[in-house]
Protein backbone atom coordinates (compact mmCIF):
# COMPACT_ATOMS: atom_id res chain seq x y z
CA UNK A 1 0.00 0.00 0.00
CA UNK A 2 1.51 3.51 -0.50
CA UNK A 3 0.19 4.71 2.26
CA UNK A 4 2.27 4.03 5.77
CA UNK A 5 -0.81 3.64 8.02
CA UNK A 6 -2.37 1.07 5.90
CA UNK A 7 0.47 -0.86 6.35
CA UNK A 8 0.71 -0.48 10.26
CA UNK A 9 -3.00 -1.32 10.18
CA UNK A 10 -2.16 -4.45 8.41
CA UNK A 11 1.33 -5.68 10.15
CA UNK A 12 -1.10 -5.34 13.82
CA UNK A 13 -3.99 -7.20 12.62
CA UNK A 14 -1.82 -10.05 10.76
CA UNK A 15 1.19 -10.28 12.71
CA UNK A 16 -0.45 -13.30 14.59
CA UNK A 17 -1.60 -14.77 11.66
CA UNK A 18 1.39 -14.28 9.30
CA UNK A 19 4.48 -14.51 10.91
CA UNK A 20 7.21 -12.50 8.92
CA UNK A 21 5.80 -9.75 7.49
CA UNK A 22 7.34 -7.30 4.45
CA UNK A 23 5.74 -4.05 3.80
CA UNK A 24 6.51 -1.71 0.58
CA UNK A 25 4.94 1.33 0.23
CA UNK A 26 6.31 1.48 -3.62
CA UNK A 27 4.93 -1.43 -5.86
CA UNK A 28 8.16 -1.55 -7.52
CA UNK A 29 10.10 -2.37 -4.87
CA UNK A 30 8.02 -5.31 -3.60
CA UNK A 31 8.20 -6.41 -7.01
CA UNK A 32 12.48 -6.11 -7.01
CA UNK A 33 11.68 -7.77 -3.92
CA UNK A 34 9.52 -11.25 -4.70
CA UNK A 35 12.32 -11.18 -7.46
CA UNK A 36 14.62 -12.41 -4.64
CA UNK A 37 12.18 -13.93 -2.02
CA UNK A 38 9.72 -16.23 -2.10
CA UNK A 39 6.74 -15.51 -0.35
CA UNK A 40 3.07 -17.57 0.82
CA UNK A 41 0.90 -14.51 0.67
CA UNK A 42 0.88 -10.92 -1.19
CA UNK A 43 -1.51 -8.21 -0.07
CA UNK A 44 -1.94 -5.21 -2.55
CA UNK A 45 -3.72 -2.09 -2.66
CA UNK A 46 -5.84 -1.89 -5.58
CA UNK A 47 -4.78 1.93 -6.85
CA UNK A 48 -1.12 2.97 -6.37
CA UNK A 49 1.01 5.24 -8.02
CA UNK A 50 2.81 3.78 -11.41
CA UNK A 51 1.95 0.23 -11.06
CA UNK A 52 -1.65 -0.57 -9.78
CA UNK A 53 -2.35 -3.77 -7.49
CA UNK A 54 -2.99 -5.99 -10.43
CA UNK A 55 -0.08 -5.32 -12.52
CA UNK A 56 1.71 -5.89 -9.55
CA UNK A 57 0.18 -9.01 -8.80
CA UNK A 58 0.14 -10.43 -12.28
CA UNK A 59 3.89 -9.27 -12.41
CA UNK A 60 4.34 -11.99 -8.84
CA UNK A 61 2.15 -14.66 -10.16
CA UNK A 62 4.32 -14.91 -13.13
CA UNK A 63 7.55 -14.73 -10.36
CA UNK A 64 5.68 -16.86 -7.60
CA UNK A 65 2.65 -18.57 -9.35
CA UNK A 66 1.94 -20.91 -5.63
CA UNK A 67 1.80 -17.55 -3.91
CA UNK A 68 -1.57 -16.44 -2.79
CA UNK A 69 -2.75 -12.97 -3.81
CA UNK A 70 -5.32 -10.44 -2.36
CA UNK A 71 -6.26 -6.46 -3.26
CA UNK A 72 -7.30 -4.01 -0.99
CA UNK A 73 -9.43 -1.55 -2.36
CA UNK A 74 -11.61 1.60 -1.03
CA UNK A 75 -13.39 1.59 -4.55
CA UNK A 76 -15.99 -0.63 -5.28
CA UNK A 77 -15.18 -0.64 -9.27
CA UNK A 78 -16.69 -3.76 -10.44
CA UNK A 79 -14.66 -3.75 -13.61
CA UNK A 80 -11.34 -3.69 -11.28
CA UNK A 81 -12.41 -6.61 -9.66
CA UNK A 82 -13.42 -8.83 -12.95
CA UNK A 83 -9.23 -7.49 -14.36
CA UNK A 84 -7.91 -8.40 -10.81
CA UNK A 85 -9.82 -11.99 -10.71
CA UNK A 86 -9.27 -12.50 -14.42
CA UNK A 87 -5.43 -11.55 -14.90
CA UNK A 88 -3.74 -11.53 -11.68
CA UNK A 89 -5.74 -14.77 -10.39
CA UNK A 90 -6.63 -12.98 -6.83
CA UNK A 91 -7.76 -15.36 -4.01
CA UNK A 92 -10.01 -12.26 -2.73
CA UNK A 93 -11.14 -8.95 -3.39
CA UNK A 94 -11.42 -7.12 0.14
CA UNK A 95 -12.74 -3.75 0.74
CA UNK A 96 -11.54 -0.84 2.56
CA UNK A 97 -12.31 -0.37 5.31
CA UNK A 98 -11.96 -4.08 6.49
CA UNK A 99 -13.21 -5.56 9.66
CA UNK A 100 -10.12 -7.17 11.61
CA UNK A 101 -11.77 -10.68 11.64
CA UNK A 102 -12.62 -10.73 7.84
CA UNK A 103 -9.12 -10.08 6.60
CA UNK A 104 -7.28 -12.65 9.18
CA UNK A 105 -10.05 -14.77 8.18
CA UNK A 106 -9.43 -14.33 4.67
CA UNK A 107 -5.91 -14.30 5.10
CA UNK A 108 -6.14 -17.70 6.81
CA UNK A 109 -7.93 -19.20 4.34
CA UNK A 110 -6.14 -18.26 1.02
CA UNK A 111 -2.79 -19.63 3.18
CA UNK A 112 -5.00 -23.06 4.15
CA UNK A 113 -5.63 -22.98 -0.33
CA UNK A 114 -2.33 -22.75 -0.96
CA UNK A 115 -1.30 -25.63 1.15
CA UNK A 116 -3.79 -27.86 -0.04
CA UNK A 117 -2.74 -26.75 -3.50
CA UNK A 118 0.95 -27.49 -2.68
CA UNK A 119 -0.16 -30.78 -0.97
CA UNK A 120 -2.23 -31.76 -4.01
CA UNK A 121 0.52 -30.83 -6.37
CA UNK A 122 2.72 -33.19 -4.43
CA UNK A 123 0.61 -36.01 -4.21
CA UNK A 124 0.05 -35.82 -7.91
CA UNK A 125 3.39 -36.31 -8.73
CA UNK A 126 3.98 -38.95 -6.06
CA UNK A 127 0.89 -41.14 -7.72
CA UNK A 128 2.95 -40.52 -11.39
CA UNK A 129 5.79 -41.63 -9.55
CA UNK A 130 4.40 -44.61 -8.34
CA UNK A 131 2.55 -45.38 -11.27
CA UNK A 132 5.92 -45.71 -13.70
CA UNK A 133 7.09 -48.27 -10.87
CA UNK A 134 3.92 -50.24 -11.58
CA UNK A 135 4.46 -49.71 -15.51
CA UNK A 136 8.31 -51.03 -15.38
CA UNK A 137 7.42 -54.06 -12.94
CA UNK A 138 4.35 -55.03 -15.49
CA UNK A 139 6.80 -54.92 -18.43
CA UNK A 140 9.85 -56.87 -16.36
CA UNK A 141 7.06 -59.50 -15.53
CA UNK A 142 5.46 -59.74 -18.91
CA UNK A 143 9.44 -59.86 -20.30
CA UNK A 144 10.00 -62.67 -17.87
CA UNK A 145 6.68 -64.65 -19.09
CA UNK A 146 7.39 -64.42 -22.13
CA UNK A 147 11.13 -65.63 -21.97
CA UNK A 148 9.81 -68.41 -19.57
CA UNK A 149 6.45 -69.59 -19.91
CA UNK A 150 6.46 -71.99 -17.57
CA UNK A 151 6.93 -69.61 -14.64
CA UNK A 152 4.04 -67.52 -15.65
CA UNK A 153 1.33 -70.66 -15.48
CA UNK A 154 0.75 -70.93 -12.00
CA UNK A 155 -2.32 -73.26 -10.96
CA UNK A 156 -4.38 -71.26 -8.21
CA UNK A 157 -6.51 -72.80 -5.71
CA UNK A 158 -9.70 -70.88 -4.81
CA UNK A 159 -8.39 -69.34 -1.77
CA UNK A 160 -5.58 -68.03 -3.63
CA UNK A 161 -2.77 -70.77 -2.69
CA UNK A 162 -0.53 -71.96 -5.31
CA UNK A 163 -1.31 -76.08 -6.25
CA UNK A 164 1.82 -77.50 -6.56
CA UNK A 165 1.91 -80.70 -8.79
CA UNK A 166 4.72 -82.64 -7.53
CA UNK A 167 4.42 -85.15 -10.83
CA UNK A 168 5.90 -82.34 -12.64
CA UNK A 169 9.07 -81.55 -10.70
Amino acid sequence: DDEENILRALRRVLSKECGEIETFTQPAEALRRAQVANFDLFISDYRMPGLDGVQLLTAIKELQPDAMRLILSGYADLDGVLVAINQAEIYRFICKPWQDDELRLAVHQALEHRRVLIENRHLAQLLREQQQEIDRQKSALEQLAASHPQLANVNWAPDGSIIIDEGDT
